[in-house]
């Protein structure tokens, strides 16, 4: 069993990928070049996620005392098992930049989030990378699926996963299930095994989780121009790309600064999808996933491939695409030509349906015959008996 300190060490190197790349803050210029590449700006004048509250399923605890962050922030119990009787898990980068991302004001000189009056559940969770929890799957649960429920049970109508493990795990599976059910949006990083032996031998890099489970949206993450980074992973997990290549952000303590990989990646969709569920709080989850993949930019020359899904998320052309998909769902129900439980073909009364068959004549003379021979052989036997 791993200890929680390796752990979150461990959670912490994924989230990341490559650390906080801030020994240098990134300049004013460069501040919002992640929220540019989304389409931000202009799904803001639409809607920025108000009255949304995207849960944070990572490796610690955002600093919520932050002036960018302040109001925006709801702490979670901690499950990371670093927490010892009333202490409480002290801020990191980590969690503090992906909470930025989804959901900073950028006051205070914070970088904004792309959900700006949205809000964070954030839940510490700890896992082991490389798998699901030890022992059977029957007799074990995941503290990853413990706080998909939690969140659930709390309201939210997004949940972001940013940390990836590389095996199935029936519990987070089911626990993903209950909370699709239930109109959630579930946002998972696809994971950071582009630069692994693994991938360069093969081409492709493995599967992660739960990005791999139906209905969730698998982010990779991709540079300046549109293209994959290096160290995402590539395979069809994949639903769409987001920036994850230096996206600056808000660190512990307010410093600047910026960091790489899908995570960060997943935080910005998860945001993007804030803002169309504050528009559009009934579009069910596989609407949402239509609405960004349908408005993706730009697409692969297939249409589709396994580096970037089905393209970078265009975040005002979604919230458009999402009003189509609610409009739809909307005449569609109101339609008096939907087909109703009790509906049939014709105008006419409704059929009483086909009478009950009669009997077989074919088999009606196969009996009779078989009756007459047993009838028969039986009255020769009689006889044959009756003589001696």
């Amino acid at each position: 069993m791993l200890r929680p300190a390796f752990l979150c060490a461990a959670i912490t190197a994924v989230l990341l990928g490559t650390g906080p790349a801030a020994a240098a803050a990134p300049g004013d210029e460069d501040a919002r070049w992640a929220l540019d590449a989304v389409n931000a700006a202009a799904a803001w004048k639409v809607s920025k996620g108000a009255g949304v509250t995207v849960a944070l399923l990572g490796g610690g605890q955002p600093d919520a005392g932050l002036p960018g962050l302040s109001g925006r922030i709801e702490l979670g119990p901690d499950l990371t098992g670093a927490a010892i009787g009333d202490d409480t898990v002290p801020p990191g980068d980590d969690a503090t930049a992906l909470a930025a991302a989804i959901a900073g004001s950028g006051r205070g000189g914070g970088t904004p989030g792309i959900a700006p009056e949205a809000r964070v559940l954030s839940v510490p969770v700890a896992r082991n990378p490389s798998g699901g929890p030890a022992g059977p799957a029957e007799t074990q649960d995941s503290p990853i699926a413990r706080g998909i429920r939690y969140a659930t049970g709390r309201g939210v109508k997004v949940i972001c996963l940013p940390v990836p493990a590389y095996a199935v795990d029936r519990a987070e599976r089911d626990a993903i299930s209950f909370a699709q059910a239930r109109g959630v949006v579930v946002v998972a990083a696809v994971g950071d095994a582009g630069r692994s032996p693994y991938a360069r031998e093969n081409g492709t890099s493995y599967w992660a989780f739960p990005a791999g489970y139906p209905g969730v949206v698998g982010v990779a993450a991709v540079d300046r121009k549109g293209a994959k980074t290096p160290g995402s992973s590539d395979n069809l997990s994949v639903l769409v790309a987001a920036p994850g290549d230096r996206v600056p952000v808000t660190l512990a303590g307010g410093r600047r600064g910026a960091v790489s990989g899908t995570g960060v990646a997943s935080a910005l969709v998860a945001g993007a999808i804030a803002l169309i569920k504050a528009k559009y709080p009934d579009l069910p989850p596989e609407l949402v996933s239509r609405a960004l993949t349908a408005t993706s930019r730009p697409r692969p020359a297939a249409g589709y491939d396994d580096k970037v899904g089905f393209g970078v998320i265009d975040a005002a052309a979604a919230l458009r695409k999402a009003a189509e998909l609610t409009e739809y769902g909307r005449a569609f129900s109101m339609r008096d030509d939907v087909v109703q439980d009790d509906a049939h073909f014709g105008s006419g009364p409704v059929s009483e349906g086909p009478a009950r068959p009669g009997p077989d004549p074919v088999r009606l003379w196969i009996y009779g015959i078989a009756v007459a021979l047993g009838i028969g052989g039986f009255c020769t036997a009689s006889v044959a008996l009756r003589r001696r």
